[in-house]
């Protein structure tokens, strides 16, 4: 019993971390992508920075949510202020960066 506990603990934080992964990568990525300005293409680096600083917000701000005791893990909430985190910091860097 205690083994399918911890397999069950185990497969939330890691479908939480690839869920995070692809929440934040997808939206500051595309924070960049159509981020009104020139036409040209955006760098492979730039790009991957914006994913990679999207997925840290999403991820921190779904851990502060929670160490803040504002959400429990796999609710909404928690979803909406990942994503909101992630699209604030993808179009902050976005109109730091061009």
């Amino acid at each position: 019993m205690v083994i399918i506990d911890l397999m069950t603990a185990l497969m939330g934080v890691s479908m939480g971390f690839l869920a995070f992964l692809v929440i934040g990568g997808i939206s500051g990525a595309s924070a960049l992508i159509f981020y009104p300005g020139q036409a040209n293409r955006p760098k492979l680096e730039k790009l991957l920075l914006a994913a990679f600083l999207g997925f840290v917000a999403a991820l921190g701000s779904s851990y502060l949510g929670q160490y803040f005791a504002l959400f429990q893990s796999g609710q909404m909430l928690e979803w909406l202020s990942a994503i909101f985190a992630s699209c604030l910091t993808g179009c902050i860097f976005t109109a730091l960066a061009k």
